[in-house]
């Protein structure tokens, strides 16, 4: 009987608890979209284009999220007060808010080759990888990502599409992810790679 009213007490707080949770995750969407200049945004319907120095990113929203647009701003809004209509709010405003920053200012990621012989050599539209393998790995690059390589064993990923950016970079370290005992391999350069002791003989 005690541990029945312990765990109705408990549920009771939680429901009491949960507009204020519903509110705290919709603090996100509530934050308006700041347009910088020379960043065009049109509106059609539930499509979005967001067109700026960079270039120009499209996307679909969501049916149960409104896109309001004033002056030098976006202002994103859930079609009811209902929790999961908050939740979507606020990943598509993250999401227009990526596209604004990277039609305006561009995304990049960078990556660090470790190893004796390991090289990269950015060549148009081909990425060429030398990671100690018995051939070379040519990695065709995908349209609207740049790739530039300042040296031998740097690596950067430029694009307008923040998810885009980050997924080739993981398709480049994936070629010859950093091992665990000496650190080689293809690595991000704000990575810390976790280092295991050899094997003792």
């Amino acid at each position: 009987m005690i541990v029945l009213r312990v765990v109705t007490v408990m549920a009771a707080k939680f429901w009491h608890s949960l507009p204020e949770v519903i509110s705290t995750m919709s603090r996100i969407a509530k934050a308006p979209i700041r347009l910088p200049s020379g960043v065009d945004v049109k509106i059609n319907g539930a499509d979005v284009t967001v067109k700026g120095p960079k270039g120009s990113l499209s996307h679909h929203l969501h049916p149960s999220v409104l896109l309001r647009a004033e002056e030098q701003s976006l202002v994103v809004e859930p079609v009811s007060d209902k929790g999961d209509c908050w939740a979507m709010a606020g990943t598509m405003r993250a999401l227009l808010n990526n596209m604004v920053v990277g039609v305006s200012n561009g995304f990049e990621r960078r990556l660090s080759l470790i190893g004796v012989g390991y090289r990269a050599q950015a060549k148009g539209k081909v990425l060429n990888l030398s990671l100690g393998y018995s051939h070379p790995i040519d990695y065709p690059v995908p349209q609207g990502i740049e790739i530039e390589t300042p040296s031998a064993t740097e690596i950067i990923v430029k694009g307008v599409d923040k998810q885009q950016v980050g997924q080739v970079a993981a398709e480049i370290r994936s070629k010859r992810p950093p091992e665990p005992y000496k650190g080689k391999g293809v690595r991000y350069t704000d990575e810390q790679v976790v280092r295991k002791e050899a094997k003792k003989k």
